[in-house]
């Protein structure tokens, strides 16, 4: 079974207006699923709407990430209530929680992304984290969103990081996809890969304009915003898990044990996995194009003013054993790591990690 993309896809700057009259087929009673105080604004409008359109609503927010507390807690309110769906409106936890919980009420979930930063909005997946935000695991959904409203005019309320983040989250499909699927067979699989290939180009092109200009009359925006939150998902969709993951989001999630003061996002730290993996491309497995595609990127991470380093992370990986918990959990039984055609093992982290921190990187 392939679970290729939310059932019905609303896109532009009337995204949401124009969701109204299927959503309201859909759901007498929906709870809105929200988290930051910044998107206050954005879920009272779509109370109001909601309200306006005559349906039962509530809210509620999470107090951490996607965390089976906050899933519990979010579970027994609309349980209480008898509330018929769930519209998650936000960034990926919320929407991973959103879609989590859902499932486990056998209710159709409507996402609503408010930034670029993820493709969370469209696929059957949620990343499930501690209450500190350090990775737990990926569960696997049953199904895609029932509807994904993808509306222009919310995603231009987000701050600039929020779409940087969300262009290095998506740069990674083709490097991670293109290393682990190259000799499937499946002809899916392989039209996934070039998909990415053509997400990253366009990225790579369009990606700095996108972030630096005025949103307004620059195509390369509207472009941007939707390779990061729709073409990336579908991307996953049609490729199947290992279009989805390796080193840069094992790393990812290695990364996130380690608790630190301030919090990065997710496409901020898999940008980084990203820049490691390809060091261990050419470490492992001798990709002599590894250092020229290193080079490419720093230029556009540099300019989206994303992290490049671990230490930029706020992480010194050569005290309290940091780099000895991150290689722990990169290379634990069940981790993306293994997906890469090579094997990888602790020590080839640590060398890894080691030499990368080290080194000063010339563009």
């Amino acid at each position: 079974m392939q679970l290729i993309s939310p059932e019905t896809i609303f896109r532009g700057n009337d995204a949401w207006e124009n969701a109204l009259p299927q959503i309201t087929k859909l759901t007498k009673s929906p709870l809105i699923l929200g988290r930051s105080i910044h998107t206050d604004n954005l879920r009272n409008k779509i109370f109001r709407d909601l309200e306006n359109q005559n349906l039962n609503v509530s809210s509620a927010n999470l107090q951490f990430d996607c965390c089976f507390e906050d899933i519990s807690r979010v579970k027994n309110i609309i349980s209480k209530n008898g509330h018929d769906s769930v519209i998650a409106a936000g960034g990926g936890k919320v929407l991973d929680s959103g879609k989590y919980i859902a499932e486990c009420l056998d209710i159709p979930c409507i996402t609503v992304p408010l930034s670029a930063s993820t493709c969370a909005g469209w696929t059957a997946l949620s990343n499930v984290y501690t209450k500190n935000g350090q990775f737990i695991k990926d569960v696997a959904l049953r199904t895609c969103p029932k509807i994904l409203v993808y509306d222009h005019k919310f995603i231009q309320t987000a701050p600039s990081r929020t779409l940087a983040s969300g262009i290095a989250d998506a740069l990674a499909k083709w490097y991670e996809s293109s290393i682990t699927s190259s000799t499937i067979d499946d002809g899916l699989v392989q039209q996934a890969i070039q998909i990415s290939r053509v997400l990253r180009d366009q990225l790579l092109i369009e990606g700095e304009k996108a972030f630096k200009a005025p949103f307004e009359n620059n195509v390369s925006w509207p472009n941007s915003i939707e390779a990061c939150g729709l073409t990336a998902g579908l991307v996953g969709g049609i490729g199947g898990e290992k279009c989805r993951t390796a080193a840069a989001h094992a790393i990812h999630n290695a990364i996130t044990q380690i608790i630190t003061p301030n919090k990065f996002l997710h496409g901020e730290i898999v940008g980084v996995g990203l820049l490691l993996q390809l060091r261990l491309e050419e470490m492992k497995n001798n990709n002599k194009l590894a250092d020229q595609s290193i080079k490419q990127l720093l230029v556009l991470m540099r300019k989206l003013n994303l992290p490049t380093t671990i230490a930029q992370l706020g992480i010194n990986v050569f005290e309290n054993q940091n780099l000895e918990k991150i290689a722990n959990f990169t290379c634990r039984d069940e981790s993306e790591i293994h997906f890469l055609p090579f094997e990888v093992s602790k020590h080839d982290i640590v060398k890894l990690i080691t030499n990368f921190e080290k080194q000063t990187i010339k563009i």
